[in-house]
């Protein structure tokens, strides 16, 4: 009889979790008005692209309705 092979790998000892930091901060101030708002609106959003895309087109429709109207009084006279 022969000898089970040893050439199994071992398993890799991991080290211990790290500790939870004891510094305690304070929270940062915040800020009032309507100036941080601004500030924390994330205008590359998809939200935001998507409202911008549809003022986009309302703003267009309104031009071209204005410029339909405007040429129809001209050649009614």
């Amino acid at each position: 009889m022969s000898k089970p092979s040893k050439q199994a790998k071992r398993a890799v000892e991991l080290q211990p979790a790290a500790r939870p930091s004891r510094i305690r901060r304070e929270p940062p101030p915040a800020d009032k008005g309507v100036a941080s708002l601004v500030n924390k609106i994330d205008w590359g959003s998809r939200e935001w692209e998507v409202r911008f895309a549809v003022a986009g087109i309302i703003f267009f429709a309104v031009a071209i309705t204005a410029v339909v109207f405007d040429i129809g009084h001209v050649l009614s006279l």
